[in-house]
C-alpha cells in the first residue's frame, strides 16, 4: 500500500485491504492465451486517457486544497504557474526518499516469507520489513524536526514534488515496458501481454519484475509512497503549527487516523502477497503511477486542505469522528484477520467452526463470520475509515471528501473485478456462495 490505484492498486494502498486471490487452477492458467484476456479500464483508449488526465487530476487537487475558494468547480480552475511546477529540491527530496527505502528494503531487518506458487511451479521471496522502515523514517523524522529542519516548507513544494512523482512513475514505467521484452513468457502477466503497446504500457506486461532478489513491484507498492504520504501529512501538521502557533484538532485526527491506517498496513505486509496486485497485476503505469504519485498526494488532501480552511471541531464532533473511525478500523481488521487466519489455518479454533462452502479447485469459501455478512466486508469497514478522515474538513467544501467519493467508485470496480474472476473460478460454488451472501460491500444495501 496500496494498499493499495487499481488504478490500483494500490490502486494502496492500499494494497493489502483486499480480498487476497486464492491459488488457481494452474493447467488452466498454463493453457490461456495472454492475447485473448478481457481488457480492463477501457482498453486502448482508457490506456490512452488515463495517463494525461490522473497526472493533471493531481496537480488540478493539490492546487484546489491549496487556493482560497478551494471549490473543484471554479472557473478558470487555480492551475499553477510555470514557475510553480519546477524546484530542483523537489526531485533532490523525491530521489533521496526512494534511495533511503531502497537502502532500509534490503537490510536484514525482519523476517523473509514466500509468495504464492507462479506459474513455473517457483515462489519467490519477500523480506517483510515494511513497518521497520515506517518506525526508522519516524525516528529520522523526528531527529530533523528536533534539529529545526522546516518540514512545513513541503506544503510550498507539493506541486513540484508531485510533478517529480509523475515523472519519474513516466520513466520508470518506461523502463519497465522495455525490460519485459527480455524476460521469459512465464514471467509475463496474464493480462499485460496483448500485443498493444499503449495498454501493456499501461497495465503491465512483466509480473515480478526484478533485479537480483529486489522486487520492484512489491517495493512500490508500500514503501515509498505509502510512507511518503504520512511525511506529507507531517508537513502539512507542521505548516500548520508555523502559521497558527499549534496544530488544530482536526488536523491532528486526519494525521492520527492516516498513519493508524498505513501503519496497519505495514504491521501486516505480509498479507499482501496475496492481493491482486501481487498475484495477477502486472507492474505498469497504472500501478507505478498509483504508487508514486496517486497515493501520496490525492490521499492526503485533507491535511492539505486544512492549512488553508482550518475548521473548529468541537469535543462532541471529535468523539463521533473517532467513534466512526474505530467502528471502520475493527471492522476492516476483525474481517481481514479472519481471512487470513483461516487462510493459514483452517483448523485454527477461532475459525475451525466458520461455515464453507467446497469448490472443485479444493479450495472453499467462507459463508459465516465477517464475510457470511458481505462478500467484502473489509471493503465496508475501508469506507468507514474514509468517511472519518473527510469529516474533520467540515462540510463547506466538496474537495475533502474526493478521497471517500472516489474510493467509493474504486472498491466497487474492484468489486467487479473480484465477481468476474472469482466466478470464472469457482463456477457453480461462486453462485451457491452469492446467493448466500447477497449483498456485496453495504449490509441490506449494495
Amino acid at each position: 500500500m496500496h494498499i493499495r490505484i487499481s488504478l490500483q492498486s494500490q490502486l494502496h494502498l492500499h494494497a493489502l485491504h483486499r480480498r487476497p486471490i486464492m491459488k488457481a487452477n494452474s493447467q488452466a492458467l498454463k493453457n490461456r492465451s495472454s492475447h485473448d484476456t478481457e481488457r480492463e479500464f477501457g482498453g486502448t483508449l482508457g490506456a490512452l486517457c488515463i495517463p494525461i488526465f490522473l497526472p493533471l487530476t493531481v496537480l488540478f487537487l493539490i492546487s484546489v486544497s491549496r487556493s482560497p475558494e478551494a471549490s473543484v468547480l471554479q472557473l478558470p480552475p487555480p492551475l499553477p504557474s510555470t514557475e510553480q511546477l519546477w524546484d530542483p529540491l523537489a526531485l533532490v527530496l523525491l530521489l533521496g526518499w526512494i534511495a533511503l527505502h531502497a537502502l532500509l528494503y534490503v537490510m536484514p531487518l525482519g523476517k523473509v516469507s514466500e509468495g504464492l506458487v507462479l506459474r513455473d511451479g517457483t515462489r519467490l521471496k519477500y523480506p517483510i520489513n515494511g513497518f521497520h522502515s515506517l518506525c526508522i523514517s519516524g525516528v529520522l523524522l523526528m531527529l530533523l524536526v528536533g534539529l529545526g529542519a522546516p518540514l512545513g516548507c513541503l506544503f510550498e513544494l507539493l506541486v513540484p514534488l508531485a510533478v517529480c512523482a509523475i515523472a519519474v512513475s513516466f520513466l520508470f514505467s518506461v523502463y519497465l515496458y522495455i525490460r519485459s521484452f527480455w524476460v521469459p513468457s512465464h514471467a509475463l502477466a496474464l493480462g499485460g501481454n496483448t500485443g498493444n503497446p499503449l495498454y501493456d504500457f499501461f497495465i503491465g506486461r512483466e509480473l515480478n519484475p526484478r533485479i537480483a532478489k529486489f522486487d520492484l513491484k512489491y517495493f512500490c507498492e508500500l514503501r515509498p509512497g505509502l510512507i511518503g504520504w504520512v511525511v506529507i501529512n507531517l508537513g502539512m501538521l507542521m505548516k500548520e503549527v508555523e502559521l497558527r502557533g499549534s496544530p488544530s484538532l482536526a488536523m491532528m485526527l486526519v494525521n492520527s487516523f492516516q498513519l493508524l491506517y498505513v501503519a496497519d498496513a505495514l504491521w501486516n505486509e505480509e498479507a499482501v502477497l496475496t492481493t491482486m496486485d501481487i498475484v495477477h497485476d502486472g507492474f505498469g503505469f497504472m500501478l507505478v503511477f498509483g504508487d508514486l504519485a496517486w497515493v501520496p498526494f490525492t490521499y492526503g488532501l485533507q491535511a492539505a486542505f486544512l492549512v488553508v480552511h482550518p475548521q473548529a471541531l468541537s469535543s462532541l464532533g471529535a468523539a463521533t469522528i473517532i467513534t466512526l473511525n474505530g467502528i471502520g478500523y475493527y471492522v476492516f481488521r476483525k474481517s481481514n484477520s479472519q481471512k487470513n487466519q483461516f487462510r493459514r489455518d483452517p483448523t485454527h479454533p477461532s475459525v475451525a467452526r466458520l461455515e464453507t462452502i467446497a469448490t472443485a479447485t479444493g479450495k472453499r469459501l467462507l459463508v459465516s463470520g465477517w464475510w457470511g455478512l458481505v462478500r467484502h466486508p473489509n471493503y465496508f469497514g475501508d469506507l468507514l475509515m474514509a468517511l472519518a478522515w473527510s469529516l474533520p474538513c467540515g462540510f463547506s467544501h466538496i474537495l475533502p471528501y474526493f478521497y471517500v467519493i472516489y474510493f467509493t467508485v474504486l472498491l466497487i470496480h474492484r468489486e467487479a473485478r473480484d465477481e468476474r474472476q472469482c466466478r470464472a473460478k469457482y463456477g457453480l460454488a461462486w453462485d451457491t456462495y452469492c446467493r448466500r451472501v447477497p449483498y456485496r460491500i453495504f449490509p441490506y444495501i449494495y
